[in-house]
């Protein structure tokens, strides 16, 4: 299969279904045949099929009761099926601003970016419990092209994704976290710490401290 923009035919299939599920989620054939309601073989097939194109793969193996299961992700190359025509011109736009504001500006317009683009979700976006605030963040980093997830542990709360909306642009300038980082901080209205993970394919990862 050749590396382009699939449409929306693709997507509308059972083989695009299925990269829609694995999009920021590893699953097991079980799970994506009840999601799609299809036999495991079937699943099996279809998948088959989509590693041997190159856009999915094994990543691991879950434990259960009976047998463990084989896991499934997307490959890096199957981040390029979903639209981001914005890429290039975000890079140009950004080195041009380092020209002629420097570095320090730039983080500081990054972050200005960010607070606006969640300011412009709507004013109530810092009401609800910390919970309701996580959800309403994912809904806007999954409007920009993300897919995030919410992660809670021993009252720690953690969003994100596995794949980072503004990926290309990170590659090449890792100071857009920040932007993501105050657009998370102004819907939660709460202190949140970037650890975004920029080896390979940026992966998004935002720490939010407990009120």
């Amino acid at each position: 299969m050749k590396r382009t923009k699939l449409d929306k035919r693709f997507f509308a299939s059972t083989r695009g279904r299925i990269v829609t599920l694995l999009r920021g989620a590893t699953r097991t054939v079980n799970e994506l045949a009840e999601k799609l309601g299809l036999t495991d073989n079937a699943v099996r097939a279809h998948l088959l099929s989509l590693e041997r194109d190159g856009l999915v793969q094994q990543t691991g193996v879950q434990k259960s009761h009976r047998k463990p299961h084989l896991t499934y992700d997307l490959t890096p190359e199957a981040e390029q099926l979903f639209p981001k025509s914005y890429d290039a011109v975000l890079n140009q736009l950004i080195t041009a601003l380092k020209g002629r504001l420097g570095s320090e500006g730039v983080n500081e317009v990054l972050r200005e970016v960010g607070s606006s683009i969640a300011a412009n979700q709507g004013s109530d976006q810092q009401n609800g419990d910390l919970e309701h605030r996580a959800q309403r963040v994912v809904k806007v980093l999954e409007a920009l092209g993300g897919a995030p997830r919410i992660e809670s542990d021993n009252h720690n709360l953690s969003i994100r994704s596995s794949n980072c909306p503004l990926g290309a642009a990170v590659v090449a300038h890792p100071e857009v976290c920040q932007l993501a980082e105050a657009l998370v901080a102004e819907v939660m209205g709460a202190t949140v710490q970037e650890r975004c993970d920029r080896e390979g394919s940026p992966r998004c990862r935002f720490d939010i401290a407990n009120l």
